[in-house]
């Protein structure tokens, strides 16, 4: 039985099935039932059967790439490809955080069209169809980087800027962070894949923020090799001077 409201649009389906995920992810932690590395796997593989039960039912043409299932390469000839992220995060899951995340993100001719970013700690969801004028910049700017191995190039960016530096967990929660003015950039170089990006960069560009690659380059999804491993997500007025400390750190 189809348990969404008929008529969805592309983006209203991407946001009910983030949140709807992100409720599952919250419930099972609070079972008790799964621990340690458990729970993240549990989390992982119980979010993504849920995810692509509810896009197969409610988008059956559409193809669907997930960092939880076996890829296939007969997505390279469609048009349309849902990529999908369940549990972006799965440390601070487990160690019920909050900056953990679902994504779920629609390519359309490689094109991160739409997107929505649950972020079930806050009880929020981000999407690319409900953009919010951008808070006031942070003086000095802040710059996030990762909890546990921040990036040479990102410190040695916040360095030129000046920037303050906050650590924080998934790439999801720092991507909205930068949407939610908690922080206003976010380097990374580190490595990551298509879903790791395609619904942070969607909902990003939709609120008027810049997105690219490390080189200026843009982000393109739905390639043979899924490995996409750096991005720029920042406010407007500042990618100019993120580029050129870039440049000067040899990225």
């Amino acid at each position: 039985m189809n348990v969404f409201k008929p008529g969805l649009s592309d983006a209203e389906l991407a946001g009910q099935i983030a949140g709807t995920a992100g409720r599952i992810l919250l419930e099972l932690r609070q079972s008790g039932l799964f621990k340690g590395k458990a729970l993240g796997k549990a989390g992982d593989r119980t979010a993504n059967a849920f995810i692509l039960e509810a896009l197969k039912t409610n988008r059956p043409e559409d193809a669907i790439l997930s960092e939880e299932e076996k890829d296939s390469a007969d997505r390279l000839t469609a048009r349309r490809v849902w990529i999908v992220d369940p549990l972006d995060g799965t440390r601070e899951y487990g160690e019920a955080r909050t900056d953990w995340a679902v994504h779920i993100a629609l390519a359309i001719d490689g094109k991160p069209s739409i997107g929505a970013v649950a972020l079930p700690g806050l009880g929020l969801v981000l999407r690319s169809d409900q953009p919010e004028p951008l808070p006031p910049a942070n003086k000095p700017p802040r710059m996030l980087v990762s909890r546990t191995r921040p990036a040479a190039q990102a410190v040695a960016v916040a360095l030129s800027l000046g920037a303050e530096l906050v650590a924080m967990g998934s790439a999801g929660a720092k991507a909205m962070a930068v949407v939610r003015g908690e922080a206003d950039i976010y380097v990374h170089s580190g490595g990551q894949y298509e879903w790791d990006s395609a619904a942070p960069v969607a909902v990003a560009l939709a609120h008027g923020l810049f997105c690219s690659r490390l080189d200026g380059a843009p982000l393109v999804y739905n390639q043979p090799d899924v490995y996409l491993p750096d991005l720029i997500i920042c406010r407007a007025e500042l990618a100019s001077q993120v580029r050129e400390a870039l440049a000067k750190a040899k990225v």
